[in-house]
């Protein structure tokens, strides 16, 4: 079952998208996650904005902003799978073999991860799964890698833990995150490309009107600001979508749970899984699978229609 999310975008307004859409954007260095999101609510006069998952100032990449409503979504997306390229400094020169036969010893699968000190988060130690930790070229002592990871994942820690494990020191110098989840670089805007789409939005053009000297004031164009927001709906690619009927509709939006009999077919999701539901083309919400009796889910976040807001 998918959501088709294209014909979703081109049937909704810019204000619907600018209210529960996603934009990718490609952070630059010398930014924080937080500056690239309060930049995007400033320029495009939002309520709120929020980013999905944090890069250091002198990360660049991928990084998905959320727009007003679609923050709701933030918690949803954070966990996902991250992908990065980068560079790191060797203290001592070894091979790329020597190098290669630490990763695998220690630095693939399931790792134990303690968040370095200058984090926000507590510092204990944590589960972690790399699922690919590649080197990709070695000049003198700089070597470049490349790494699919969980989410939550510490990619300078584990560039210094490897140093430490070969006794040689390591450091991280350049990274990139190429992928967020299903959020990818080959589909990410940079700031002056967000600027300008923003810029020929809320240009005003004074044209002369044929039965008047006055002029008239008529928006700008959208199409590119249109191009670059991602319907929120997306969510429905990471968790499994639901449909629910027309005569339950009411009950869902003033949350009721769901019941076996408000969906359109028999589900088998598990215990404790994560759904979105929706009602034909429309999202409704998020909600936990709880199989108890007749009780399929509990809501978790239900989007209330624009107008009762």
């Amino acid at each position: 079952m998918e959501i088709n999310l294209n014909k979703l975008k081109s049937e909704k307004t810019i204000q619907e998208l600018l209210e529960f859409g996603i934009i990718n954007i490609d952070k630059p260095a010398g930014m924080t996650s937080f500056d690239v999101s309060d930049y995007v609510r400033k320029t495009l006069k939002l309520r709120k904005t929020s980013h999905f998952g944090t890069l250091d100032p002198m990360v660049t990449g991928v990084l998905p902003i959320a727009l007003n409503r679609a923050c709701k979504l933030t918690g949803f997306f954070l966990g996902e799978d991250k992908e990065y390229i980068g560079v790191m400094r060797i203290h001592e020169d070894v091979s790329v073999e020597k190098i290669e036969e630490a990763i695998k010893k220690g630095f693939i699968g399931k790792i134990i991860q303690m968040p370095p000190v200058k984090s926000r988060v507590k510092r204990q130690e944590r589960e972690r799964e790399i699922k690919k930790f590649e080197i990709l070229k070695k000049e003198d002592r700089n070597i470049s890698f490349i790494v699919e990871c969980q989410g939550g994942t510490y990619i300078r820690k584990l560039v210094h833990d490897l140093g430490e494990e070969m006794g040689i020191g390591a450091h991280m110098i350049a990274l990139r995150r190429i992928r967020a989840g299903i959020f990818k670089e080959k589909e990410s805007v940079s700031q002056q490309e967000f600027e300008r789409a923003v810029e020929e939005y809320e240009r005003q053009k004074a044209e002369p009107l044929a039965s008047s000297s006055e002029n008239s004031q008529t928006k700008g164009d959208e199409s590119e600001l249109r191009k670059m927001i991602i319907p929120a709906e997306i969510v429905s690619e990471v968790y499994g979508i639901v449909k629910i009927k027309k005569e339950h509709l009411g009950k869902i939006l003033h949350g009721s749970p769901l019941n076996n009999n408000f969906l359109e077919g028999k589900e088998k999701f598990e215990k404790g899984k994560i759904v979105s539901v929706f009602f034909e083309e429309r999202f409704i919400g998020m909600y936990k699978v709880v199989n108890e009796g007749e009780r399929f889910a509990k809501p978790e976040f239900i989007l209330q229609p624009m107008n009762q807001n």
